[in-house]
């Protein structure tokens, strides 16, 4: 975008928390996972959102979509999808008598992949082009994808009937994977609670921000400091899956650039424009857990590869880095997106100890 406003980090955590703010009026109960969603969008990535039916994945994805003022597309992905049915195909003009391309749902800004894993593989595949490079090759032509563009894709546990294991090569282009979980009893009723008192069933938030800011947001991150001592301790958590007795395949260099992606984002919603191992180790497991293979034995006693990565970032030694650093004069809405008391961003330097 060729208008893409300047923004600083102030600003960033300003309009972050803001989105929220908006998102969490309508989700309950979730703000790490929604946290982790948010820092995947702001570090331009795609997120895979896997967990049971019916505990709130598509509402979640339809809620960022609202909050962010993005253009958004819903596409079902069911058996009989076809991958033309994704990209798009060309249709044949009878006046002109010419082809002419009709775009398919992934030119958005914001798709939603719902059911992802119940197409076959040739349909998902479909979206690796566009999920990498931004773009879509049909008979042989070229066409960009408009900035922002994000997948939210959602899954259901591989155990259910209809289900596909999604390869490999596709479970890496996710920059994350969340999961949410069942609600508590109190959350329940609160659930329960909203839906009576707005007397409706769907649910319409208002644009907080527009996709160009969005992108300015994103571009923004790029002045997140990660000092050496941080890099290499995702290097090394990274390093670690490869040789942990529990993985047969670890993760590759792509799982220490989505550390350091969504890290950077994760320490501007925390008010931060300097990485933590804190917030490495925050992000770590939905950035590596489903980028690495369990041995087969493990399947059969359903360890979830979450606990692995927990487990090896309790045995990789974190950085020593200064607990009091300095902070520069310009200031910070708070994350929830108040105005009541401005906390500033820390310096970029952490001095070591």
């Amino acid at each position: 975008m060729s208008d893409t406003p300047s923004i600083s980090l102030d600003q960033v955590a300003h309009h972050a928390g803001a989105v929220l703010k908006s998102v969490q009026s309508v989700i309950v109960g979730k703000d790490e996972p929604l946290k982790l969603v948010l820092a995947g969008i702001l570090a331009g990535g795609h997120i895979l959102l896997e967990d049971l039916p019916g505990l709130g994945k598509t509402l979640t994805a339809r809620c960022f979509a609202q909050s962010l003022g993005l253009d958004f597309r819903r596409l079902q992905f069911t058996p009989d999808l076809l991958p033309a049915d994704v990209t798009g195909s060309l249709l044949y003009n009878q006046k002109s008598g010419e082809f002419v391309y009709r775009k398919g749902p992934v030119h958005t800004n914001l798709l939603l992949a719902d059911e992802i894993n119940r197409t076959p593989p040739k349909t998902q595949s479909a979206l690796l082009e566009a999920m990498q490079e931004r773009q879509v090759s049909v008979e042989g032509e070229t066409h960009l994808l408009p900035e922002p563009f994000t997948v939210l894709a959602t899954s259901n546990p591989v155990e259910f009937e209809g289900t596909y294991q999604l390869p490999e090569a596709q479970l890496d282009r996710f920059l994350l994977r969340v999961s949410f979980g069942y609600p508590t009893p109190d959350e329940e009723w609160e659930v329960l609670q909203r839906r009576i008192s707005r007397r409706a069933e769907s649910v319409d938030l208002a644009p907080v921000i527009d996709a160009a800011t969005l992108v300015g947001m994103q571009k923004a991150l790029e002045n997140v400091t990660v000092e050496d001592s941080v890099g290499r301790y995702m290097v090394a958590i990274t390093n670690a899956t490869r040789g942990h007795a529990q993985v047969q395949v670890g993760a590759s260099p792509r799982g220490s650039l989505a550390l350091l992606l969504a890290s950077r984002a994760l320490a501007v919603l925390s008010g931060r424009d300097f990485v933590t191992p804190d917030d490495v180790k925050g992000v770590a497991g939905a950035a590596l857990a489903h980028r690495i293979t369990l041995k087969p034995e493990l399947w059969m006693r359903r360890i979830d590869p979450a606990s692995v990565v927990a487990d090896i970032c309790h045995g990789v030694a974190a950085p020593q880095t200064a607990q009091a650093p300095t902070y520069s004069a310009a200031s910070a809405t708070p994350i929830d997106g108040s105005q009541a008391s401005p906390r500033p961003l820390a310096s970029r330097k952490l001095a070591e100890q």
